[in-house]
């Protein structure tokens, strides 16, 4: 019998293959997991590594866009757009080239410590050209492109600046564009901005920001693994901005400039009765079309040139212009300035006493010169006319025309005395309907409100500096003040305008427009601000007939009577308000308000010179003038189309005070944000503190 020798059954043969198939799986598993990387690797995460190497290769820079333009209403350019070269240099150059700063510094004639300080700016892009030095001339700029070798990796290109054409025309309606600040940025930059954009901080510029940028561009380059640009692959052409064509009529607003700082030079060389500081004159004029609530002209006084904002405003210049003893050029007093009314208040008044029958137009009431409130013991008891006239028994159609006070001063206490019966606002409450304490909507920044007198507000300011407001009460004389436009009320001069416009157009209050709308290149409307209406003043036919007649009888015969000698008020009608307003310290505030012609209104002008004393002498020869100009220089309805826009249009000027031929200029995009030269960058907003003006207790008749 045969023996047979069985090895798999050993243990050493048994041992053998379980090393063999524990290797297998090994290798087998390393095998699987290689595989599972590599499919992971090729196939699952492919496009995040495919993206990953574009973005290695790519490099995406901004391309900031032409500013639009500002017009008037008949497509004259006011802020347009000039080119500038700059020499700039990217953060990448100057790593590849160190020795180039400090030839180029020694070029431009800075340090090399200021070039590497705006290189380091963080806001631009490696591969993006940094602007080193601004509207460099053409000597130098070609000088660097003629000298390569000395100045590698350096580069002149063409960028835009605003250009105000009109030199200092409308400043502040226009505004002006200067770096943003921090906190404008972290807002901002969600929509795209850059820290280095450049956007309207005041005005015009401001308000219709969105507008005027455009949209940015983007350059995409290729790089090498180095970092070297290789090539561009193409290119994004940015949007320009949309101009925007306001309601201003160009010649119109010139003429309005020059009227109002000539009658604050004949006030400040004339000798008057009051003692006129001729520093602290200053003033506005607003000129509205009661239809529909168009601004054809807003004149501030002092002004200044808008220009000085443009490549970066000095220390030395904002310190001026916010300085007492410049008078705030920067603040637009036809929005911001706000002053006592005086008689001008009396609209609200007269409204007031005849829509709730506490008089009609036939009621008389006896003025002896003084009005003397019953039972008072105090030491302002008695208060008079200017003057101290007695004008007799009037209706409200001779208190209007002659401003009589005593009318006015009984209005206030017949109302006061019989709150039962009107309530204790009701001139409070038609004033507000007049638009007076509160803003009027105009889509201008820094608008303030104005304020009506009341009790209300006595003690909101008792609240506020007991010292200076030591009563929280209302008392008889506080009712008699404010009737007469006198005590804590202040009003701005658009206010002003706007009031009287909707009493000259039958009691439709509109809010104030700057801007018709947003129109291309070829000048074509696309996209429109049309009239909105912000509130009525109804009054009966025979209240607001003899309330005309009273306001004509101001230019005729009254108040202003002396001024409008030779005006032609048989074909072209005028009515009007004077106001003198009292202010503690100086001078009384002249104010004069006017629209014409009467029954079919176009214009409302109103005219305020802090300081300028009385309304038929200070403030009316304003008005006046303005007038006399728009008899042969009517305003005409808003053109379109009037023919290219942008890059090297010339737009002529209707011709007017200031006339002339004005063009837009040619506009280039860069790959540089646009960047302020000035060390005034914090000063990025306009003033905005008002011009306000205290009262006496004195009575001044307008």
């Amino acid at each position: 019998m045969a023996l047979v020798n069985d090895d798999a059954s050993t243990p050493a043969t048994r041992s053998n293959q379980w090393r063999s198939r524990t290797v297998g799986l090994v290798v087998l598993g390393l095998f699987v997991a290689l595989f599972t990387r590599l499919y992971s690797l090729q196939v699952l995460r492919a496009p995040y590594y495919k993206s990953q190497a574009s973005s290695n290769q790519l490099r995406e820079v901004s391309i900031s866009p032409p500013r639009g333009l500002v017009l008037d209403r008949s497509q004259n350019v006011l802020v347009g757009n000039t080119v500038i070269q700059e020499l700039a240099l990217s953060q990448r150059s100057e790593t590849l080239h160190p020795g180039v700063v400090g030839r180029l510094a020694k070029l431009i004639g800075l340090t090399k410590a200021q070039i590497l300080s705006e290189l380091s700016n963080s806001s631009y892009s490696a591969y993006q050209p940094t602007p080193i030095k601004s509207n460099i001339s053409s000597t130098t700029a070609i000088y660097v492109e003629e000298h390569q070798n000395l100045f590698p990796g350096v580069s002149v290109v063409q960028a835009t600046q605003p250009k105000y054409t009109r030199g200092d025309l409308a400043a502040q309606v226009l505004g002006y564009v200067a770096p943003m600040t921090a906190s404008q940025y972290k807002v901002l930059k969600k929509q795209g901005y850059l820290p280095t954009d450049q956007i309207g901080q005041s005005g015009v510029e401001a308000s219709y920001q969105s507008y005027l940028r455009g949209k940015p561009g983007v350059e995409k380059l290729a790089v090498n693994s180095s970092g070297d640009v290789v090539s561009v692959l193409g290119v994004k052409k940015p949007t320009p901005g949309g101009n925007v064509q306001l309601t201003i009529d160009g010649a119109l607003q010139a003429q309005a400039e020059k009227d109002l700082a000539q009658q604050i030079h004949t006030l400040a060389t004339t000798k008057n009765s009051f003692k006129i500081n001729p520093a602290a004159l200053s003033g506005a004029v607003v000129i509205e079309n009661p239809q529909d609530g168009s601004v054809y002209a807003m004149a501030s006084y002092p002004t200044y040139n808008p220009s000085e904002w443009v490549g970066g405003m000095s220390n030395a210049n904002y310190a001026y212009l916010n300085n007492p003893a410049s008078g705030y050029p920067l603040l637009n007093r036809a929005i911001q300035g706000q002053y006592t009314p005086g008689s001008t208040f009396k609209l609200a008044t007269a409204s007031a006493a005849l829509s709730t029958g506490l008089i009609s137009p036939y009621t008389q009431i006896h003025d002896p010169g003084y009005f003397r409130i019953p039972n008072c013991t105090g030491n302002f008891c008695q208060l008079h006319n200017s003057g101290f006239e007695a004008l007799g028994n009037i209706n409200i159609v001779t208190a209007l025309a002659d401003s009589d006070d005593v009318f006015f001063y009984t209005l206030g206490y017949d109302f006061y005395v019989n709150q039962k019966t009107y309530g204790p606002t009701p001139i409070q409450n038609f004033a507000a309907k007049y638009g007076w304490g509160h803003k009027t909507g105009i889509n201008l920044p820094g608008e303030l409100p104005g304020n009506v007198d009341s009790l209300q507000q006595r003690q909101l300011l008792h609240k506020l500096d007991p010292t200076a407001y030591p009563y929280a009460n209302w008392f008889t004389a506080d009712q008699l003040e404010m009737a007469f436009g006198q005590g804590e009320t202040l009003i701005t001069p658009l206010q002003m305008a706007n009031a009287y416009a909707t009493f000259a157009n039958g009691g439709t209050r509109y809010v104030p427009r700057i801007a018709e709308g947003i129109v291309n290149d070829s000048g074509k409307l696309i996209k429109s601000f049309p009239p909105k209406v912000a509130g009525h003043v109804v009054l009966s036919p025979s209240v607001r007939a003899a309330m005309t007649t009273g306001f004509e009888g101001a230019v005729r015969y009254g108040t202003a009577g002396g001024i409008f000698p030779n005006f032609p008020l048989s074909t072209f009608p005028l009515a009007g308000k004077t106001g003198t307003a009292s202010v503690a310290g100086q001078a009384p505030n002249a104010w004069f308000v006017a629209f014409g012609p009467v029954g079919n209104a176009k214009y409302v002008i109103a005219a305020v010179v802090a300081g300028g004393g009385f309304g038929d002498t200070g403030a009316a020869p304003i008005v006046r003038n303005l007038f006399t100009y728009l008899l042969s220089h009517p305003v005409k309805p808003p053109t379109y189309g009037v023919g290219h826009l942008s890059a090297g249009s010339t737009q002529p000027i209707s011709s007017g005070a200031q006339g002339s031929m004005i063009s837009s200029t040619t506009t280039s995009t860069s790959t540089t944000g646009a960047k302020g030269a000035g060390s005034a960058t914090t000063a990025a907003k306009g003033t905005t503190s008002s011009t306000t003006t205290s009262s006496s207790t004195s009575a001044k008749a307008g």
